[in-house]
């Protein structure tokens, strides 16, 4: 019997490890139809469930899920706003330009998961934004930008 996506995404924050990648992998081989399922699943409640659907959204690589992801960057879980960074630096091209709006935000974490994010995507327009942030009252976002440069002028 083939389980919904709604139920496959709520199985994202099962206990059990097997389950969870059970769910993962089945949700990843029906992309086209969990994509929006996965994007609303950003906002849930439970961290596991945003944690995973970011991951998967970076595996489908789709640019419709890039506002999702950029204010998932907002998220109050580290390791949530790690892995939508992550997710934003595999969507290539479409996510540049939404990220170098990013790097003005006022929240420093999110500044520097952008830059960092910038720093995979190798594309030169983000080097005067990153140049800014040369000057950021945050280390992270000075140490972020520092690095996405570096890598993106290698």
């Amino acid at each position: 019997m083939e389980r919904s996506i709604d139920e496959l995404i709520e199985l994202l924050n099962d206990k059990d490890d097997f389950v969870v990648e059970d769910a993962v992998g089945e949700l990843e081989l029906r992309a086209d139809e969990s994509l929006d399922s996965l994007i609303d699943a950003l906002s849930s409640r439970k961290k596991q469930i945003r944690l995973h659907a970011a991951t998967l959204l970076g595996a489908i690589n789709d640019p419709k899920a890039i506002p999702a992801l950029i204010e998932t960057l907002h998220d109050n879980n580290k390791l949530v706003r790690r892995e939508a960074s992550t997710a934003l630096s595999r969507m290539g091209e479409p996510a540049v330009e939404p990220l170098i709006e990013t790097l003005n935000d006022e929240d420093w974490r999110v500044r520097g998961a952008a830059a960092w994010a910038l720093g995979n995507l190798d594309d030169e327009r983000a080097i005067p934004a990153l140049e800014k942030l040369l000057d950021d009252e945050s280390g992270y976002v000075k140490q972020g930008a520092q690095s996405a440069i570096a890598s993106i002028k290698k």
